[in-house]
C-alpha cells in the first residue's frame, strides 16, 4: 500500500469546507455562466478574442501585457465598456465556480445533479491481487481526501502542475461500486440485490475489457486540464491497491457557449434529455435516489449508475434526410419540439394522428417508446457525455455517447426502458452498445468522513 502523500493548500486558498467570503470569495453556485451578450453593431470575433484574453489576465494585472509589440498595452481602464466587463466575468466566472465535495441535497455526492461539465473522464478500476477490505478502506479515504481538496480548487504537494492556473472550474469527483467489489472484500452480504447483473439485450455488442469493473470514477469539469489532473492524482493515489481495467473521456458544450442556456445536444445533433426528470419535481428523490426501504441502510441516499458506450453509426444517420431523422426521434432537430407541435417542452400528443390516419409521432419513433407514459412511468435521469475516439478501420468515426443513467432501481428504470427500446426503437439501428456497467453510488461523505465507510467499517 503506497504511502499517504501531504498536502499543501496554494497560496491564498480556503481550506475544504470553509465558506466564501468577501467579494474575493469564490462563487459556489453550480449552474454554469451565463454567455456574454452578443454585440449589437455585429463586432468582429477578434474583437470578442480580446475581450476573452482581458478577462483571463484581469486578475493577474492586464495593463503591463503589450499586443504586437506595438507598445500598446491591453488595460482595464476606468473607460472599459460594460461589454467587456462583462465578457471578462464570463471568463473568469467558469474557473471560480466550486462545487461541494459534501453537497448540500441530502447528502447526495456531487455529479448526479450537478449541471453538464464541459470534458468528463469515466473510470473503472480492479483491486490488485492481495488487496483486501482494509486496503480498500484505506484507497477510499486517500480519494476523498484528494477528490476534496480538488473540487476546492486546492493544490496538492509534488503537484505535477497541470491546473496550477485554474480554479475548481465546477470539478465533480464522483465514486461508486460495481457487484465485482463484494466479492473481492468479503462483503458479499452486503451488496444490494439492484446490483444484480443487467439482463442481455439483442442489441448488445459488449466488450468485457471495457465493461464492469472493481470501482468507478466518474469525473467532470468546465476546464479539461483540471479534469485530467483530478483523472492523474486519483490513478496515483491507487498505485499499489487497484489497477486501471478501463478509462474513457468525453465532453459536452461549454458553458456559456449558447446565447442561452439550453438542453444539450447529441452527436447526432439532436437535442437530448428534455424528459429528464427534475430536481423541482415532486417524486425526483424518489425516483433517483434510494429510500428508506433500501435493502442496505449503506445505501440510503445513493444511487444507481448505469453506464453504457453507445457508438452512434454517424455516416449511415447523416445519409437520411431532416424529414427522417425527425421521424426516427419523434421530436424536432431544431428546437426539439415534438412532432404534435409547440415548444420543447410542450408534452407529446401520442395519440394524435395525421391525416393519412397514422400516429403523427411514429409507433417506432424512440421519444415515444422511450417516454415515462410508454413505461408504466418509469424514468432516469440521464448525464451523459458524447465521445469521439478517432476512426475505425473502414473510416467511420468511432463516436457517440457514453450513456449515464441515475435511478433508485435499475430494474424499474433502465431495464424496464431499455427492454422497451430493444424491441422495436427505430433510433436502434443508428446504434451500438459496446460497453456497460452498473455501479452503486452511496451518498457523500459526513465531514471528516470517507466515501463508503459505512459499508466498509459498518
Amino acid at each position: 500500500m503506497s504511502k499517504q502523500t501531504s498536502r499543501k493548500k496554494a497560496p491564498g486558498k480556503k481550506a475544504p469546507g470553509a465558506q466564501s467570503a468577501g467579494p474575493g470569495g469564490r462563487a459556489t453556485v453550480p449552474a454554469p455562466a451565463a454567455a456574454p451578450a452578443p454585440e449589437a453593431d455585429g463586432a468582429p470575433a477578434l474583437e470578442f478574442s480580446r475581450r476573452r484574453l482581458l478577462g483571463t489576465v484581469g486578475a493577474a494585472g492586464a495593463a503591463g501585457l503589450v499586443v504586437g509589440g506595438a507598445g500598446g498595452a491591453i488595460g482595464a481602464t476606468a473607460g472599459q465598456s460594460a461589454a467587456q466587463d462583462a465578457a471578462a466575468k464570463a471568463v473568469t466566472t467558469i474557473g471560480s465556480t466550486e462545487v461541494p465535495f459534501r453537497t448540500a441535497r441530502a447528502g447526495q455526492q456531487a455529479g448526479i445533479t450537478t449541471p453538464l461539465q464541459a470534458t468528463g473522464h469515466l473510470v473503472a478500476f480492479d483491486l490488485a491481487p492481495g488487496a483486501d477490505r482494509k486496503a480498500a478502506a484505506a484507497l477510499l479515504r486517500r480519494w476523498s481526501r484528494t477528490a476534496e481538496e480538488l473540487m476546492a480548487g486546492h493544490t496538492p504537494d509534488a503537484d505535477t502542475g497541470v491546473a496550477l492556473d485554474a480554479g475548481p472550474s465546477s470539478l465533480t469527483v464522483t465514486f461508486g461500486f460495481g457487484p465485482s467489489f463484494f466479492g473481492r472484500t468479503g462483503l458479499t452480504k452486503r451488496r444490494p440485490v439492484a446490483l444484480d447483473p443487467l439482463p442481455d439485450f439483442s442489441a448488445d455488442a459488449l466488450d468485457p475489457e471495457r465493461s464492469n469493473g472493481d470501482l468507478w470514477i466518474q469525473i467532470g469539469a468546465d476546464d479539461a486540464l483540471v479534469a485530467f489532473h483530478a483523472l492523474r492524482a486519483l490513478q496515483k493515489d491507487a498505485a499499489g491497491t487497484a489497477r486501471l481495467r478501463w478509462q474513457m473521456n468525453g465532453f459536452n458544450r461549454t458553458p456559456g457557449a449558447t446565447a442561452r442556456p439550453m438542453t444539450a445536444r447529441n452527436l447526432m445533433g439532436q437535442i437530448d434529455g428534455t424528459n429528464n426528470p427534475k430536481p423541482s419535481d415532486r417524486d425526483f428523490d424518489e425516483r433517483i435516489f434510494v429510500g428508506r426501504d433500501a435493502d442496505q441502510d449503506w445505501m440510503r441516499g445513493g444511487s444507481y449508475a448505469v453506464v453504457r458506450r453507445i457508438r452512434m453509426l454517424l455516416d449511415d444517420w447523416e445519409k437520411r434526410s431532416l424529414h427522417e431523422q425527425e421521424k426516427v426521434i419523434g421530436r424536432r432537430k431544431d428546437n426539439g419540439a415534438p412532432l404534435t407541435g409547440g415548444s420543447e417542452t410542450t408534452p407529446m400528443r401520442l395519440d394524435a394522428s395525421g391525416p393519412d390516419g397514422l400516429p403523427v409521432i411514429p409507433a417506432n419513433a424512440h421519444a415515444r417508446i422511450a417516454a415515462p407514459e410508454s413505461n408504466q412511468g418509469a424514468a432516469m435521469l440521464r448525464r451523459p457525455f458524447s465521445f469521439h475516439d478517432g476512426f475505425r478501420e473502414d473510416g467511420a468515426p468511432d463516436a457517440g455517447l457514453l450513456f449515464i443513467c441515475w435511478q433508485a432501481d435499475p430494474l424499474r428504470a433502465f431495464t424496464q426502458v431499455q427492454r422497451k427500446l430493444d424491441r422495436g426503437d427505430a433510433l436502434s439501428r443508428f446504434l451500438r452498445h459496446e460497453a456497460s456497467g452498473l455501479y452503486a453510488v452511496p451518498p457523500a461523505a459526513e465531514p471528516g468522513d470517507y466515501v463508503g465507510r459505512p459499508l466498509l467499517e459498518g
